[in-house]
């Protein structure tokens, strides 16, 4: 069976960066950094106060009226706001499709933590007839999906996946592969997430995960540095619009990019720790590499999961030199994550777009705060500066709890 090849046509994204693609592209090239003490709620007893948090956001009342807005909880509304702006880019709402060809996929990690805290405060306060009914509709990780198709109009399939800080990564590979087998003519993919709360944090921080950095947050992520300690809560959204190439073609439509790769596969090893050789992510990079068709010295950046983490990270490397061999000296990496936290969810869906501006601009955004570089890290790590490459290939991997891996490679238009 032949397949379908997959065009990337329009792209939206909001994070501690800024609350659009430009902003955000233009102050990661920059390499400054979106991680901050934290705004938005009161902090005085959280073990973390600070993280990559969007500040100062409002949504359109023409996405959503205001009272709607109180109802929903954020990581819905992150999500009308960049498949906005990712329409908009595309001019898919001008072609000429069935509307039940248009799907929507998106991943969250964990749904709308913000108003289940919220809830079941009122639930303890004043008692279970006072819960509203807009609770559950409000915090179920699908219901992004279903707020973007009612008011989009898209009738094709619609799910959400959770798996994790991969979520959103498996959400692109599968709503490729729909459009790769001709189910669908176009689809509306990528992440959301906003789970910076007083439960999260104090979750995370109790496992040991996330960086105590808290004299000085925007130093705090730090992967592949010798100081790292954990990783820095981030939240937002990074939303793509995949379209058949052909008929993308044929419409008009100016390409972005392609996606030609994406492999999936399991550590089985532990619940959270990676495999310390990274074995599990060396299968779906050389799945990913394999499905391309490509050669592995084609590739030439890779955005990696880079969480901060001391173990994670070199696992990560570990698996990357496994699956390229002699060419992995070759590549430039960076870990965005730097600069924007780990949107955990969300994280695949805003870095498979830096990945894709990366193959648009020729610039690769850094790592920053790579002070001293772990030996055991020793690839080029894009450190503390942008660079400039001509890539025609760029990979990107997310990895999460329960040893799920994705890895993702898109073709410069």
């Amino acid at each position: 069976m032949k397949l379908n090849r997959v065009a990337v046509t329009g792209l939206g994204a909001i994070c501690g960066l800024g609350h659009n693609l430009n902003e955000i592209w233009a102050n990661a090239i920059a390499g400054k950094p979106g991680i901050s003490t934290l705004e938005n709620q009161n902090t005085e007893n959280w073990p973390v106060n600070f993280g990559g948090e969007v500040k100062n956001f409002s949504l359109s009342p023409d996405l959503m009226d205001l009272k709607d807005q109180d109802r929903f909880d954020r990581f819905n509304q992150f999500a009308l706001h960049s498949t906005q702006e990712a329409l908009t880019q595309s001019g898919l709402l001008e072609a000429k499709y069935n509307p039940a060809k248009i799907g929507v996929i998106f991943g969250t990690g964990l749904g709308g933590f913000p108003h289940i805290e919220m809830h079941h405060k009122t639930f303890l306060e004043k008692g279970a007839r006072r819960v509203s009914p807009f609770f559950i509709p409000s915090v179920i990780p699908n219901m992004a999906e279903g707020l973007v198709s009612i008011k989009w109009g898209f009738m094709g399939i619609n799910f959400a996946v959770a798996s994790a800080c991969a979520s959103s990564a498996h959400a692109i590979g599968l709503a490729a592969t729909e459009i790769m087998m001709g189910r669908q003519d176009a689809m509306v993919t990528g992440g959301t997430e906003a789970v910076i709360t007083p439960y999260t944090i104090a979750g995370f921080a109790s496992m040991k995960a996330l960086s105590k950095r808290v004299d000085e947050p925007a130093r705090a992520s730090r992967p592949y540095d010798t100081e790292r300690d954990g990783f820095v809560m981030g939240e937002g959204a990074g939303i793509l619009i995949l379209e058949n190439y052909d008929k993308a073609v044929a419409r008009g439509a100016k390409i972005i990019a392609e996606i030609v790769g994406f492999g999936a596969s399991s550590d089985a090893n532990h619940i959270t720790a990676p495999h310390p050789e990274g074995a599990g992510a060396n299968i779906c990079i050389s799945q990913a590499l394999e499905l391309s068709g490509i050669r592995k010295e084609e590739v030439g950046y890779i955005n990696t999961h880079g969480t901060s983490t001391p173990l994670g990270d070199i696992a990560e490397i570990q698996a990357i030199k496994k699956a390229f061999g002699d060419h992995a000296k070759n590549l430039t990496l960076s870990s965005t994550k730097s600069m924007t936290g780990h949107l955990l969810g969300a994280a695949g869906g805003l870095e498979s777009i830096m990945c894709i501006k990366a193959l648009e601009t020729g610039m690769i955004p850094p790592t920053i705060n790579v002070d001293n570089q772990d030996p055991e890290c020793d690839l080029f790590v894009t450190p503390n500066q942008s660079v400039k490459r001509d890539i025609q290939y760029a990979l990107n991997n997310s990895f999460g709890f329960g040893g799920t891996n994705s890895s993702t490679i898109f073709k410069k238009a």
